[in-house]
Formats: structure tokens, sequence, C-alpha cells
């Protein structure tokens, strides 16, 4: 079969999601069985990977003919993926130490690759027993009886232990820059499929360069993923619903496509929960190409219900603690969920009958749709002046927004969200140019679906406009950036840049048959050149401009990976390590048990008794206590000089910097130190009968 530049990009771009898609399938199952390891990956995952990458792409079927593609934007689109993946991986950081959820996912993937199960055992028969003075808990690590359970969902590590099993933590490290550039791939298939393979360059480009886009890939954290299966999942689709089948035709190519979208989708919930809010738009998708009798609607539907129990499971069975602290917020979501199923259901059978309603009769319902859409997007505009958003139910989070408020010499509330500033968040990261853009494009795409016209669109524009209401609405973020990005760039900044890019090509096309029709001269047939070429560069600029004078220039926690190795070098064999400072506890704890592999606890009375004790439980086990503490004075001062401290860690690097009203610029510092004094069991007389190491 001839390679076609269409055939080819069409396919590429549909394989970051069902290669990750096939890779979670196989190894979520693995770790609930607690056998996920590298040989199991090796002999069943990798197979499953191959096999779908194999097969899947098959089915997608090639460019409707007359849409001859060239192949300068395939080349254009793989070039800007791998200068992406390349500069991410440069400048990727190191963030092992938990202060965010970077770490947290890091620590996560560290324990899974190296024990293939979970929970992770508290240990505490190696250190002192049910001593009350004891603690295993720490940030993003909760106790629960006698184990410890991570925070986030178990999507993210399962990917990103790949790279740890080849290069250590390094390799995991430098995995989600990969992914971050799969994401880039991804979208500009999205982008080819909707809007035109000659307009994918130009999408891929925006969105490699915006900022969050870039901060996101060079940490572990589990947006990029996210917005490869989101996205990933409207790729397959589209291509699934190309070729029209009916409920009684024989299951064939689309119906494979449709239960893979399904499937792509619902993992998105394994990676993150609230993907969940992102999935309800493809449930009534589902009932109305039910209702058009379509034979795609089962098998989507079958998938999807895949995903999410495997989502669900590894919430409720995995992350259970994590989703108690998301209750609020949480619960609420599962009764809109059930309500959006119920009212799904109840609808496709009222309509099963009659059919879907023709909107396109109504004539005056088009151009409200569009005005509606204008009036949405004005009333994000000025929401600020009229409606600031107050209360984040949290006193910790009140605190950290007053003290960045200080600093940037803001009015001190910290009460204040800054929800109502959201739209201006994605201003600041991909211009106005672009949120204007994409504005019209939204409102025109809404005027032309309404007239049922464009009919591709209808699922995009379903979840991409329900994601980017919603999240603008009420990000559910602590507000300072570049951390608050994080919520933008799994779809809301993609969808912006996607409906900028349509309106774009519209407006080009108008151009160019006006001109056409009007008969004109060489000098104005180049006008609609000039007006791409002048769009363009205006979606591109804005977004350069404030990656360029932001946080890009550095990498974060640089050292960190060579000191967390020469720490754990340091520690004995039979080491028990007691953190003996409670703000320290938090940070650090995981990274000695789950990278180092020692139990681990924080001692949370510094009573000279209650050192001895628990130090004395130590020995008796027959193991080495080890102190660890932020400074040296505190461990010299509960040991009473006895030991000399030795400072295994200590990193002096750049990290990011908080900001409330304007987009991130330059850095802050990061100065982690480990002190530690190893406590050796003393000697055993000859006579007596003492204690045998255990592990």
């Amino acid at each position: 079969m001839r390679l076609l530049p269409g055939r080819f990009l069409a396919r590429v771009t549909a394989l970051p999601a069902i290669a990750l898609s096939a890779w979670l399938l196989v190894t979520f199952p693995l770790l609930v069985i607690g056998q996920f390891t590298p040989l199991t990956g090796a002999f069943l995952g990798l197979p499953a990977v191959v096999a779908a990458c194999a097969l899947v792409p098959r089915f997608v079927p090639d460019p409707p003919e007359g849409e001859e593609t060239p192949w300068w934007p395939v080349i254009a689109v793989l070039v800007i993926t791998a200068a992406f993946a390349a500069v991410q991986i440069a400048f990727h950081a190191e963030a092992l130490v938990i202060r965010r959820d970077p770490a947290s996912y890091a620590m996560y993937t560290a324990w899974i690759a190296e024990n293939g199960y979970l929970p992770i055992p508290q240990q505490r028969e190696l250190i002192a027993g049910d001593d009350p003075a004891l603690s295993y808990q720490s940030l993003a690590y909760y106790q629960r009886d006698d184990v410890i359970w991570p925070q986030f969902m178990a999507g993210a590590p399962l990917v990103l232990s790949i790279g740890y099993w080849l290069g250590g933590l390094d390799g995991m490290l430098v995995t989600t820059p990969v992914l971050g550039a799969l994401g880039v791939l991804t979208f500009a298939g999205l982008t080819a499929r909707l809007v035109g393979a000659r307009w994918a360059p130009l999408a891929a480009l925006v969105l490699a360069v915006c900022l969050p886009q870039q901060w996101v890939s060079r940490f572990t954290y589990s947006e990029p993923l996210a917005q490869i299966l989101l996205l990933g999942g409207l790729v397959i689709a589209f291509d699934a619903l190309s070729r029209r089948r009916t409920l009684t035709d024989r299951w064939g190519g689309p119906q494979t496509l449709a239960a893979a979208a399904g499937v792509v989708f619902g993992l998105g919930v394994l990676v993150r929960i609230d993907a969940i809010r992102d999935l309800l738009p493809v449930v009534g998708f589902v009932g109305l190409i039910l209702v058009a009798r379509r034979g795609q609607a089962l098998p989507l539907l079958g998938g999807l219900v895949v995903g999410v129990v495997y989502g669900l499971v590894a919430g409720y069975g995995y992350s259970y603690p994590y989703l108690e602290y998301l209750a609020d917020s949480l619960n609420p979501l599962l009764l809109i969920g059930f309500g959006v199923v119920f009212a799904t259901v109840v609808l496709t059978a009222a309509l099963w009958r009659y059919g879907l309603p023709h909107t396109e009769r109504v004539r005056w319902l088009p151009n409200a749709m569009a005005l509606l859409a204008l009036l949405v997007m004005a009333g994000f505009a000025i929401r600020p002046l009229f409606w600031p958003d107050y209360g984040h139910g949290s006193d910790f989070t009140d605190q950290w927004v007053a003290s960045v408020q200080q600093i940037e010499g803001l009015p001190v509330e910290g009460s204040r969200t800054y929800y109502d500033m959201s739209l201006y968040w994605v201003g600041w990261y991909v211009g106005l140019g672009t949120v204007l853009f994409a504005s019209l494009g939204v409102a025109l795409v809404l005027r032309r679906l309404t007239q049922r016209r464009d009919l591709q669109w209808l699922l995009p524009a379903m979840v991409l406009v329900w994601t980017v209401a919603t999240t603008l609405l009420r990000p559910a973020i602590t507000p300072d950036h570049p951390w608050a990005s994080r919520r933008l760039i799994v779809l809301v900044i993609p969808a912006f840049i996607l409906f900028a890019v349509w309106f774009l090509a519209w407006l080009t096309r108008y151009c160019e048959r006006s001109v056409r029709d009007a008969g004109a001269g060489p000098l104005v047939r180049t006008l609609p050149a000039v007006v791409a070429a002048g769009a363009a560069v205006s979606l591109i600029g804005p977004s350069a401009a404030t990656s360029a004078a932001g946080i890009m220039g550095y990498r974060q926690d640089v050292g960190t990976v060579a000191q967390t190795e020469r720490l754990c070098e340091s520690l004995p064999a039979y080491a028990s390590v007691i953190v003996v400072d409670s703000g320290m506890a938090g940070n650090y704890m995981p990274l000695l048990r789950n990278v180092c592999g020692v139990p681990t606890a924080a001692l949370g009375d510094l009573s000279p008794e209650a050192v001895e004790r628990v130090v004395s439980a130590v020995h008796e086990r027959g193991r080495d206590a080890v102190l660890v503490a932020p400074e040296w004075d505190l461990i010299d001062e509960l040991t009473d000089s006895s030991v000399e401290p030795e400072r295994h860690f200590h990193v002096v690097a750049q990290m990011d910097p908080s900001t409330l009203m304007e987009p991130p610029t330059g850095s802050w510092s990061f100065n982690g130190s480990v002190w530690t004094a190893v406590l050796p069991a003393p000697e055993c007389p000859p006579t007596a009968s003492c204690p045998s190491p255990r592990r």
C-alpha cells in the first residue's frame, strides 16, 4: 500500500492514545494483583502495545478523496513534536522532594516500579512497633491502619514506570517531556481532521510554545497523559464516525474504532478523577447517535464503560483517602454524572421513535446560539469587575494566597480565589488574539451545528465547550501561577487554539472566495495569504513572548537526583529512619521510604524520653536507628553531641515563582538539606542473647 502523507498523518497522530491505552489496560490489573514488575510489563504490557499499534491504526480511514495532503505539513508537525521533546528533556525538572504534586507522582512511581503493589506497608515492626509518638503519614501519603495509601490516581505512575525501569530516576523524569510532545502530536492530528492538514503545524506550534504546555511537560504531572487520552479519544472517535454504520450492520472497522475511542476516553479517569466531568458530554453524544441509529453508538458506550470502571476501581480501591479529601467537589460531580446518565436514557427513549429535532427549521436558533456563545465569553471577560470570587474552604490555602499577595504588593485577602480571572489566565498564555478568534470560531461552529452542518464537529464541540465553560466558571485550584495553569492545559487551552485556528482557516477561505468572485488583480489576490500570515503571527507571538519572558529558561530542583542517590547510599543496610522535624517529615519521608527503601516514620514528640524510647526499640529489633532532620543543631541537641551529624543531601536550586495577577516570571530559590545521624545498636556481649537484624 502506498504511503500517502494524509494517511500517514492520520495514523501516526492516533498512535499515542492507542499505545498508552493498551499499556494501561494491561498494567493496571497487574498492579491490582501485586505483579506490576519489569518482567510482567515486558511479557504482557509490551505485546499488548505492539498488537494495538499494529491492528487498530489499520482501521483509521484515509482522508476523503479530493483532500490531497502534501508532505510539508506532516514533516512540519513531526519536526515541531521532536523539537518540543528535545527542549523539554533538556530543561526537565528534578522534583523529588514533595512540595507540590510532581514529586508526589514521582514517589508513587518509584514505589510501584520497585515493588509492584499497593498499598505501601508502614513497616512499623522494623521501627518501634505501635509507639504512639510515631506517625507514618506525610504530604500526599495517607496513613490508614497499618498501611499507607498514595494520594493520586494510578494512571500516570503506571506510564512513568516505563522510564523508571529503563533509566532509574533520570529515566522517569524525562518520560513526561516525551508525553508532552505526544500531546502536541495528538493535537495536531485533531486539528488536521477538523480544520485541515495544512493548518495542523500552526496549531501544534501554538500549543508547543505556550508556557503551560512546556511547564507541565517538564515535571512528573498527570496532565500530559490526560491530554493525550482525551484529545486522542476525540481523534479516534472522529475516525470511527467518518463512515456511516447502522445498528444492524455487521461489526467492522468503524465499530472497532468506536470501541477504542470509548476506552481511550474512559481511561482518562484512571489518570485524573476529574476527567469524569469532561466525559459527561460523551454520554449525551452516545444518546444522540443511538437515536440516529448509528452502529458506532453501542461500541463507543461499551468502551467508555470499561475505561471508567478502571478509573473508579483505581480511585475507590487504591486512592480512597484522596477521594475522601475531594468529597466536597467529587460527590456533587458524581451526582451530576448520575443525573446526566439518567437524563440521557430518558431522552433517548423519548426520541427513539421520532428522531432528533430539526433545529435547522427554527430560523432564529442558529444566530441565537452564536450570539449566546459570544455573550458567555463577554460575561467571563467582565466577571472580575462585577463578581470577584471568594472562598477556598481551606485555611492553609488562605494563608498561602495571603503570603503571595504580600509578595506582589496586593491587598491581603486570603480568601480571594481569583477564579473570576480565569479567562484572563488563558489570555496570558495564548494571547488575546487567540481568545478573540476562538470566541468567534466557537460562535460560528455552534451556528453551523445548529443548522446541521459540519456534524463532524458535534462531539468535539460538546466536549470542548462544556469543559471550557465549567473550568472557566470554577477552576477549583490554588490560583497562583504557573500552578493554576495546570487546570487549563488538558483541554481548555487546546480548545481555544483549535477554535481560533478553525476561524482563521474560515476567514482565509472567505477572503479567497471574495477575491476570486471580485476578479481582483494580482496584488489583491495576495490578501488571503497576508490575512493568514498576520493572524498566525497574532496566535504564535503572544504565546512565545510569555514563555520567553517567563520561567522557561531554567531547570527546577537541579541536583536533586544526585543528592538523593548520595543520601540513599549513606544509609546503613539495616537502617530504620526516624524523622525528627515535623515540618520536614512531609517533604522527605516518601523519598526515604519509596526511593531509598528504608522503613521511615516521623517522631512527633521530641522529648529526650521519647527519642530514647524509640531509638531503643529500633535497637531491640537489631537495626540501626537513623535520625534525620533539616538542621545540624537539632540532631546534635537530641543526641547530646554524642554523634556527629552528616549532611548527605544538600540542594540549592531554582524553583518556580508564584504569581496571582500577572504571568509568572523569574524564579525563586529552593534550598533543601538532610542531616543524618546513625545511632548503631550497642554491641552485644558474647554471653547475651541479642536480636538478629531484620529487613
